[in-house]
């Protein structure tokens, strides 16, 4: 179903606005979780100082009507097995002179009966056995207000096996207002103090960002081609490691621009002279006018084409070796297989050049040895350490490449060995920069042959080793062995 115009920009809004809320502010998530528990602790906290706040007021109105019963309970004859409380009007008018609560009394006979006081006075709710003379506090209901009732039992001297019970009991007015009062007066400060708390914390948090304000701001003023380190000594202890880390991509960065500019330079000064002679063959070709010489001309531009083209397809080779090789899906690979095919593509080259090239090795690698690796790079290894055999092997050399398998160990060797001048000793580790070529061996070449392998080698975690093939002969002939650790097997310790 096609969508309206008005529903594409409402969807591409929609997708804005998503974009925008996935944006995290650091200043505003740090504030978020410093102010979000001060903010739910401060209800708690007035809750909390609510219950304390009862707490204190209450203690103080319990002694007062504590103290009314111990002056009841003074009151208590018991003689002969009647109970009889000798209150006078005078001691009435005590109790009930409070003008803000109510205060209710009753006191109780041997057998429950009701004395004096108010006849509808609950009864304690204590299951356990009432213990003579302890003073005990629960809060009840009377004539549907709430109390704070204050009990004992008396054991008169006359029959001190039977008890009295005898009950006060007052509303809460006073204690809710004292509560109410005490509330008041901490709360008046936490709504000032909260306020100035939220400011502080902000201001704190406005000056604990400033580094990296002030970081981004240096980043931000530099020329795009200062790659130097930054200073590290003006950022707090938390924001180094990450200023480390870029100083490290800073260095691999600047590293990396250096090798591609070194590149380019040798890239177009290696293309320079083929391109150089295909332009004055084409020259000369043009001026000629007797087939034999335009015959010649043609085959050295067609023979600059072929030398041209080899040299573009191995600089890709080796750009794709750096820049992609750690990147390229990796699968299970056979190493005999690649091998073989690599010197089935180099017979022609081989016959050509009239080079006796043959493999030396299993059909198949077992498969309990098989590894990984990316087998496009893993071809270009190959095909140039071949390729760089035969173009250093004089007419009628031999060049065998060669794969050995340790089955017990897992680890796999491939060698490539030919018959020509070999390399120097002291010349092994240069030839595996870029467009580097040993001395006095006479051939034209690009230089990348072993640069290419030995990348390639090192994406697969191999090692390189170069050798004469046959030591005190001449020529000596160059052994090169690559030495692929076994990555698939884990039951080998």
């Amino acid at each position: 179903m096609k969508k309206s115009p008005a529903e594409d920009d409402t969807s591409g809004l929609t997708a804005f606005g998503l974009f925008q809320r996935e944006k995290r502010s650091l200043f505003g998530e740090i504030l978020d979780w410093m102010l979000t528990p001060l903010l739910l602790l401060w209800p708690l906290s007035l809750a909390l100082t609510w219950w304390v706040a009862q707490g204190i007021a209450g203690k103080p109105f319990d002694r007062a009507l504590e103290h009314n019963l111990q002056a009841i309970v003074q009151l208590v004859d018991a003689r002969q097995g009647t109970v009889k409380v000798h209150l006078s009007g005078q001691m009435r008018d005590i109790l009930r002179a409070d003008d803000s609560d109510l205060v209710y009394y009753q006191v109780r006979g041997f057998k429950g009966q009701h004395v004096v006081g108010e006849p509808d006075f609950p009864s304690p709710s204590d299951n356990a056995a009432p213990i003579a003379g302890r003073v005990m506090l629960r809060d009840d209901v009377i004539r549907g207000d709430a109390v704070r009732v204050a009990y004992s039992w008396v054991a008169p001297n006359t029959v001190p096996d039977r008890l009295i019970l005898v009950q006060v009991a007052e509303t809460l007015s006073k204690r809710q207002t004292l509560a109410t009062e005490i509330i008041k007066g901490v709360m008046v400060p936490q709504f000032v103090i909260l306020p100035l708390a939220v400011l502080l914390v902000w201001l704190a948090l406005v000056r604990g960002i400033r580094p990296l304000n002030e970081l981004e701001q240096r980043i931000r003023a530099r020329k795009p081609d200062d790659l130097s380190p930054l200073d590290e000594s003006f950022v707090p202890e938390e924001v180094a490691p990450l200023v480390a880390s870029i100083n490290d991509l800073l260095t691999r960065l600047k590293t990396s621009l250096s090798n591609q500019k070194r590149f380019l330079a040798d890239a177009a000064h290696q293309l320079k002279t083929p391109l150089a002679g295909l332009r004055m063959q084409a020259d000369m070709a043009q001026r000629e006018t007797r087939p034999e010489e335009m015959h010649r001309s043609l085959q050295l531009i067609a023979r600059s084409s072929v030398r041209a083209t080899h040299t573009v397809n191995q600089l890709l080779a080796l750009a794709r070796a750096e820049t992609t090789g750690r990147t390229l899906p990796t699968a299970t690979i056979d190493l005999a297989r690649i091998v073989t095919e690599a010197v089935q593509d180099s017979v022609p080259r081989a016959l050509d050049k009239q080079t006796d090239l043959g493999y030396d090795g299993p059909a198949s690698v077992p498969p309990e040895c098989l590894m990984d690796g990316n087998p496009t790079l893993l071809g270009e290894l190959v095909r140039n350490l071949v390729d760089n055999a035969i173009h250093y092997t004089p007419r009628g050399g031999v060049v065998t490449a060669r794969v050995l398998v340790d089955r017990f160990s897992g680890v796999q060797v491939l060698q490539v060995e030919d018959t020509g001048p070999g390399i120097p000793e002291g010349e092994r580790e240069l030839v595996l920069q870029p467009f580097y070529r040993a001395l006095g061996t006479n051939v034209d070449g690009s230089g990348l042959g072993l640069a290419i392998v030995h990348e390639i080698a090192q994406q697969h975690g191999a090692s390189l080793k170069m050798e004469d093939c046959h030591p005190g002969r001449h020529p000596p002939g160059l052994r090169v062995s690559v030495r692929f650790p076994n990555r698939n097997r884990h039951d080998i310790e």
